[in-house]
């Protein structure tokens, strides 16, 4: 699937995207742990309203998504891949076990936490942030290199 398909498909992957990230956040909710002291200061610096119901979920490998159409999508633009590893969905983010509790990368994650508040909700966040993801590429949409950028902004200390 190239992207000029998945641009005309976009209306219709939309909802399906939204259906699929809110039925995991969900689940994130109810098996997650809260932010430690550490990640709650680091999600008010970062601009996150409500960081108090955000939970992180330890898994081995971020999930993709059991429909065909969107994992084909998500494929197509090289998003959710084997590399992947962490993902917000609001106020729920998986991390991969190799990277359970990488302050750099929650503190990333917890960057579009605040972006889905901005937006809204998880449909306005992804109707942004898949766009981008297709018109410009991962790497260089602008949500993505708002995380980048807010991310470097914190003070990490000593941390490698």
């Amino acid at each position: 699937m190239n992207r000029e398909t998945l641009l005309a498909q976009f209306e219709r992957l939309l909802p399906l995207a939204a259906r699929w990230a809110e039925n995991l956040e969900g689940r994130i909710l109810a098996q997650g742990v809260p932010l430690s002291p550490e990640e709650l200061r680091d999600a008010k610096s970062v601009g996150v309203g409500e960081p108090e119901r955000v939970r992180l979920l330890c898994l081995a490998s971020v999930p993709v998504p059991d429909d065909p159409l969107l994992r084909a999508a998500a494929a197509a633009v090289q998003f959710l891949t084997p590399a992947t590893r962490g993902l917000a969905l609001r106020y729920g983010i998986f991390v991969r076990r190799d990277c359970w509790r990488d302050r750099r990368l929650i503190a990333h994650e917890l960057v579009h936490t605040a972006q889905y508040e901005r937006f809204g909700g998880i449909e306005p966040f992804l109707q942004q942030y898949l766009s981008q993801c297709l018109t410009i590429g991962y790497p260089a949409a602008p949500l993505e290199q708002e995380a980048i950028v807010a991310i470097a902004r914190l003070d990490f200390g000593q941390m490698g």
